[in-house]
Formats: C-alpha cells, structure tokens, sequence
C-alpha cells in the first residue's frame, strides 16, 4: 500500500499544527508498514532455451532444417507464469522394408506369370495358350523400330543365316495392339514352342523347316499366315517386310481350333526379388555378332532393368516409343550346326545358306544380367517339354528377378563374342 503524498507535506507556517500533524504521521507510517507484504517476483516469460528446443526426427526433413522459434509471448497482465502448452512430438512414420518375394514351387505362382513371376491382374489371362511370334531383325533400316517386343514375356534373339539375328518373342500374360514385321520361321522354333506350350505366328518357313513343323507334336499349334490375325500394313518397303498381326486374332485362331488353354509348363524358372550371392558388377553388356548384329545392355538404376541399343541406336517399340527394356538379359550359349540338308537361302540352283541347328537340349554356359550384376551359370533342358532352367556353377537354382527376360542366344564357336562392363 503506498502512503498518502500530504504525509510529507509540512505547512511550516502552521506551527500549532506541527504535533498534531507528526502525531498523524507517525501513525500512518506505522499502518503503511503493516500493510506492504514481502515483495511478489513475476515469473519472467520469453522464448525457451535451445535445450528445450525439440526438433522431431521426421524422416522428410533435411539434415540441416533448423527450427523457427515459437511466436513472441504476450506480456502476462497477471502476476502468475503462464503454464506453457504442451507441443506432442510426433513419432517418425516408419519406412516399411518390403518383404521379399521368392518364387520356386509352383504354390508360390497362384495368380503369377510362370514366365516372369509377375502378378497378373486378370487371372483369366493365365489361361490361354502363350504364343511364339516370329519378328524380324533386319535389315534395321526396313524391320525397325519393331511392334510389340516391349510387351513380350521372354524375347529370344538368335541367328538364322550367317550372323544375322532374329527374334521369337513369347506373348503370354500382356496383349500388345500390333507386332510385327512378321517372318519365317527357323529350327530353333520346333524347341521354343515345345518348351512353352505355345502356339507359333510365322509367315512361312523353307521347305525343310516346313515339313518339321506339320510333323511335330504341335502342328495343330501353328498359326500360319493364311489364319486370323494377320494383316498387310501397305507401307512403301519390300513387301515381306509388311506383315504384322494382332495377337487377340491369333488366339480366336487357336479358340477355332480348341487349342486355347493354359499351357503344360515342365519345371520353372525360379524368381527371387533379391539379388542373390555371388555375383559381381555389370552395368553394362555387348553381343557381338560377328560385327554384323551388335546389341548393347545398358543397366539404369532407377528402374532396375537393363536398356537396349541395337548396332549402336537406341531400340524401342514403334507402339509406345520407348526404348526397349528388361529386368534380366540372359547370354546363352549353345552349339550351332549347319544342316545343309535345308536351304534357307536359294539361288537358281544353288543353295547359297543352309538352316542352322541350334542345340538346346541337356545343359551348356550361361551369363546371367539382374540388378546391375552378373553370374555364372549353366542353362538346362532335359527333357523336350522342359523350359530352359538356369542354375549356379554349384547346381542351385539361379533366381531372376521378377519381370520380362531376353535370352540372347550365342553360338560357341563365336570368338570373345561378350564384353561386360563393371
């Protein structure tokens, strides 16, 4: 309590009032003094200190994020410290590790491509009949871009005559709008189309290879040109260049003849999302075939598949644009005999290329490509109706990676025809 000002103020010329005056006073102080208490400290308020600053560890800040400090305080109008609000910290959201998928036993493919191990999102796609198309490689300035290779499960690239390459691309799970150029069929096909089951799309065929295909034990499989599906695109090129075909006409073809049901597959690839042990660098790969093909793999990490460039332009699919790609690319290598029994190429009389036999049966070397990495493996086949399986050099299954794989076929005989790059 804070004492009247007129206390101290004397009339000095008021002298009969001096005792009455001081009597008041000396009493007024003694009431001002009982009535101030101990002095009240107001609790002082402002920002807290950088130990009380508690930055939660949130995965999507960046190392260096600094804290903005708290808003000013407002100043207390009363004598009691304001009771700070308690900020929560919220918990870092925690990154899920993916579980791996590994795909060896044929429980482990319900509702998966056995091809590529792919979840499918239809499973009534599983239940047609894959096909083998026959697709040019040359010459590249007539056949390419191609239609369709991007949309292919397995695409296998070997050689007819000579060192030039051919394709026979196995469709399966996806429906690509077109594929093409379509052409004729070689002796290799009389094992892919066993190996899978499948139905063949060929243009036609030399006189030798003719007459194996209508006596195999798929001929009711085959889909020649003269069936649905086909159709000539009128472009200004040689016209064996122009046929291509849509492959939902290719499986009415095989509906009409009761041959469209799922396949009978022998034992299967085995996939694995994880890479598995053993393996070294391989960013990048070059197929040489005897300078006449030359086909480049080129590992992108930011999509986990290898990118293709064919005699050094980049490959795509005339039907997207986009380069062509795969998950894994697999070297194999096979021995190559000519069978001068069959002409591929005639002249007059003279028969200028025989067929080439490919021998894909029992085992041989193996160059495995996933995840930016390579192994050393061995292919197998034992038995006709068997898929070409992949194996270590110690006899374990090698997994791929789950998705689309192109097999490039590559004779023995063919000096240092492999270069990789770490």
């Amino acid at each position: 309590m804070r004492c009247p000002a007129w206390i101290t103020q004397i009339n000095r010329g008021q002298v009969y009032r001096v005792l009455l005056l001081t009597l008041f006073a000396v009493m007024a102080l003694v009431g001002c003094a009982r009535s101030e208490g101990p002095t009240m400290e107001i609790a002082s308020v402002g920002p807290p200190t950088a130990t009380q600053v508690t930055v939660p560890p949130v995965p999507t800040l960046p190392a260096t994020f600094t804290p903005s400090p708290p808003p000013p305080t407002a100043i207390a109008t009363n004598t009691a410290a304001p009771t700070p609000t308690p900020t929560a910290t919220p918990s870092p959201t925690p990154t899920a590790t993916p579980t791996p998928v590994n795909l060896s036993s044929p429980a482990d493919f319900v509702g998966r491509n056995p091809l590529t191990g792919v979840l499918v999102e239809d499973p009534a796609v599983l239940e047609r009949r894959p096909l083998a198309v026959k697709i040019s490689n040359s010459p590249a300035e007539w056949v390419r871009p191609q239609a369709g290779l991007s949309q292919a499960d397995l695409v296998f690239e070997h050689v007819t005559e000579g060192p030039i390459t051919r394709f026979t691309a196995i469709f399966y799970t996806q429906t690509p709008p077109a594929v093409g150029p379509i052409r004729s069929a070689r002796l290799i096909d009389l094992e892919l189309c066993a190996m899978y089951d499948a139905g063949l799309v060929f243009s036609g065929a030399s006189i030798g290879v003719s007459r194996r295909l209508y006596q195999s034990d798929f001929v009711r499989r085959l889909i020649p040109s003269q069936e649905s599906g086909y159709y000539r695109t009128g472009e200004d090129k040689p016209y064996e260049h122009t046929l291509y075909g849509d492959v939902q006409g290719f499986w009415a073809a095989l509906e009409r003849k009761g041959e469209n049901h799922a396949p009978d597959l022998g034992p299967l690839l085995v996939f694995s999302s994880d890479p598995p042990d053993g393996g070294q660098a391989a960013s990048a790969i070059k197929i040489n075939y005897r300078n006449w093909t030359v086909v480049d793999w080129e590992y992108d990490p930011s999509t986990g598949r290898y990118l293709r460039w064919a005699d050094g332009e980049v490959h795509s699919d005339v039907n997207t644009g986009d380069q062509l790609s795969a998950e894994n690319v697999v070297v194999i290598f096979a021995v190559h005999q000519l069978d001068e029994s069959i002409c591929e190429f005639q002249q007059e009389d003279k028969c200028l290329a025989g067929s080439v036999h490919i021998n894909l049966l029992d085992w041989g070397d193996a160059i495995v490509l996933r995840d930016g990495m390579q192994f050393d493996a061995r292919w197998q086949r034992r038995a006709r109706a068997d898929m070409l399986t992949l194996y270590d050099k110690l006899g374990n299954p090698l997994p791929l990676q789950i998705g689309p794989t192109w097999f490039q076929v590559v004779p023995y005989h063919y000096d240092e025809p492999v270069t990789i790059l770490p």
